[in-house]
């Protein structure tokens, strides 16, 4: 019973987490919007199964890119709140790292995305 109960309780605090990105994290949010759009393309383009698991890996990967980021800019932050030529850098490569991954994640969506739209479009 004690496992649950600190299961339950790792939630909460995951919840927390998600909660405060979605909350006050720009970017995050904009990635919501995102997915929540790639999202609702896949339904009405009746995706094959691999191309929705695949577009959701890449959306996950995406938005976990973007709460390691946060958490980066927060431990900076604190360990550094003068501007410093590392933290500086630090904050730039995992910017870098979030901007590679979605690259990475508009491209698989245009790969799956164009036949569909090619064949949707193909009647005007």
């Amino acid at each position: 019973m004690e496992r649950l109960e600190q299961f339950k309780k790792s939630l909460r605090y995951a919840f927390r987490g998600l909660d405060y990105v979605v909350r006050h994290e720009k970017n995050f949010q904009n990635q919501l919007v995102a997915a929540i759009l790639v999202m609702i393309a896949m339904i009405y383009f009746n995706l094959a199964k691999w191309e929705i698991v695949l577009l959701f890996l890449v959306i996950m990967v995406t938005l976990i890119m973007e709460l390691l980021n946060t958490v980066m800019e927060r431990v900076v932050d604190m360990l550094k709140p003068s501007v410093h030529p590392y933290a500086k850098l630090i904050k730039d490569l995992m910017a870098a790292a979030v901007l590679v991954t979605s690259i990475l994640a508009v491209v698989i969506g245009i790969v799956i995305f164009s036949p569909h739209l090619k064949m949707a479009f193909s009647g005007f």
